[in-house]
């Protein structure tokens, strides 16, 4: 026992000295046909002479005199994986490239899709191995990668990037909602801008902002567009017409989708943001169409969005937005003639307007890279939270939703969590919805006793359309503002972005729109029907009709 222990001792020595060599990342079951492209990383310092990998079926060895400084890249078929990556590997373990070295081969390694595999072997001694399914989990498409001695902290598939954290203090932030004042603000930031603005939209089918962009080019604005090309239900026409008509200005507008070649990193590109001048972002929860960013006094969604004002905040978004759009699923979209999008016609009795706050600090938040800083935002409250999203889905039907256990677990600990939910007909008929989520919700928080509430808002008597939002505030000096749904595909499969802002003012801020949406009646944005007054209209015309039929019997 002493002596295994020693040797685990030894080992564990070995796998962690500066230096050594070790199995980093590696992809089994990439898109292209037959695998061509799966590949192996390694890392380290020094030769790799005495180093060799094997599945326990085929393996390789390195050429004499190899040595590794930081990173090596092994692939199988080379001219595949420099089609899938744009690059090419270091070495490949079967010859298709000219330009690229062979490693020196037994019999040939295959990785296996679901179950295999990795052994790396110092000396023909075994330092090293990874197995799946028992170590990472198997997945079409999927980069398994190690980080800080764990294998997949998330998943990460081919293309996707790796955005570290990171923090950016002695911010200006103004804060804005939809839909109050989002469309000025909108239009206001955009008419000044004097050198760039790079646009990554969900949808685009506003007029409005359209025109904003047209004019920020004709004034000699560097204006690009990044945006989904296969949103739920298809392109719209009217999006369509926009992208023509912005086109037609000499603005690029790329679409990020799926091709018969090139397989979209994430599943959608659901981010909301726009970068002025690499000094400041825009960024909301609201998608680029006049439902979400209405003009003002027109009726909307309810959303957040911040404008802030830092220029390694704006130089970090700037990095997401030409990682996205250099994508080689990203292609030029051109759209087509047609109708702009329907005005809108109800009118909106807006209550809050921007606010500027300085001195704050804000964590981007940008999924699927570093999403899980919202359940570190949940973790950490002391005191409440509130929440308002469109929806949340639980992960299956005995597996809650990652935030909302966070949100639950914070109430566990005497923390008073509000959770506010949107009721527009598609997010409450049907089983499963916010409705039975609410429900599921209170009935943990009456069985344990806990300082937990949740609600659909009531559309009936709040003005606003429905409730789009995807924000959270802790402890009333926090605050998210972001595009990242609460279920299972939008913090782990899609491109989405936000920003977590420690500012007790721009905390209070949403916290009073909060309020507001929480108890609508309570603040008499919308006054109930005047049911004496019908009563009465029904009993004239009951009154009427009655004297009519008289009338014609006499």
């Amino acid at each position: 026992m002493r002596i295994m222990l020693a040797l685990s001792v030894v080992l564990l020595c070995v796998m962690h000295t500066s230096g050594a060599v070790q199995i980093v990342e590696f992809c089994p079951d990439p898109y292209l046909h037959e695998d061509a492209d799966e590949y192996i990383v390694l890392s380290g310092n020094g030769t790799l002479d005495d180093i060799s990998l094997s599945d326990n079926h085929g393996g390789f060895r390195f050429p004499p005199g190899t040595v590794i400084r930081g990173y090596v890249t092994v692939a199988r078929n080379a001219v595949a994986y420099n089609q899938t990556h744009g690059r090419y590997p270091d070495f490949e373990w079967l010859d298709y490239s000219p330009d690229v070295p062979n490693v020196i081969n037994g019999d040939p390694l295959r990785l296996a899709n679901t179950r295999d595999e990795l052994v790396l072997y110092k000396n023909n001694n075994a330092v090293q191995s990874v197995s799946w399914p028992e170590d990472v989990r198997p997945r079409e498409g999927q980069v398994h990668y190690l980080e800080n001695g764990t294998w997949d902290r998330r998943v990460l598939l081919i293309g996707q990037s790796r955005f570290e954290p990171a923090v950016f203090h002695n911010a200006s932030v103004t804060t804005f909602v939809s839909p109050d004042c989002a469309g000025e603000v909108f239009r206001q930031v955009l008419d000044n801008a004097s050198a760039s603005a790079y646009v990554n939209m969900y949808e685009f089918s506003s007029s409005f902002l359209g025109e904003s962009l047209v004019a920020a080019k004709t004034r000699g604005v560097d204006v690009r567009v990044l945006i989904e090309g296969g949103p739920v239900g298809g392109i719209s026409p009217a999006e369509k017409s926009l992208v023509w008509t912005v086109n037609r200005s000499g603005i690029p507008v790329m679409s990020m989708v799926s091709t018969a070649t090139d397989h979209a990193p994430y599943r959608y590109d659901h981010a909301k943001y726009i970068v002025i001048d690499n000094t400041s972002i825009l960024v909301t929860s609201e998608n680029f169409k006049n439902s979400g960013l209405p003009p003002k006094g027109m009726s909307g969604n309810r959303g957040w969005g911040v404008h802030i004002r830092n220029s390694g905040l704006a130089h970090y978004f700037t990095g997401i937005f030409f990682t996205d759009i250099g994508s080689r699923s990203v292609v030029p979209y051109s759209g087509t003639a047609g109708k702009a999008e329907p005005a809108l016609s109800e009118k909106y009795p807006a209550e809050f307007t921007p606010a500027i706050f300085e001195g704050a600090t804000v964590i981007p938040v940008i999924a699927p890279d570093t999403s899980y800083q919202i359940t570190e935002m949940l973790d950490r409250a002391r005191s409440s939270i509130e929440i308002e999203q469109a929806y949340i889905k639980n992960e299956s039907r005995l597996t809650l939703n990652p935030y909302l256990s966070s949100a639950i677990n914070a109430s566990r600990r005497g923390v008073h969590v509000r959770i506010l939910l949107d009721s527009y007909w598609y997010n409450v008929e049907g089983p499963g919805n916010n409705d039975e989520m609410a429900v599921l919700i209170n009935r943990i928080a009456a069985a344990e006793h806990l300082p937990l509430e949740a609600k659909c808002i009531d559309l009936s008597i709040s003005p606003v359309e429905k409730i789009h939002n995807k924000g959270i505030i802790v402890d009333d000096e926090r605050v998210l503002v972001s595009s990242i749904n609460w279920n299972s595909n939008s913090p782990v499969f899609n491109r989405e972005a936000g920003v977590i802002i420690d500012h007790p003012g721009a905390a209070r801020y949403f916290r009073a729109v909060f309020d507001d949406d929480w108890n609508p009646v309570a603040n008499n944005k919308k006054p109930a029907p005047d049911y004496v007054r019908i009563a009465v209209g029904i009993l004239v015309l009951l009154f009427l009709f009655a004297v009519y039929i008289r009338r014609q019997i006499l």
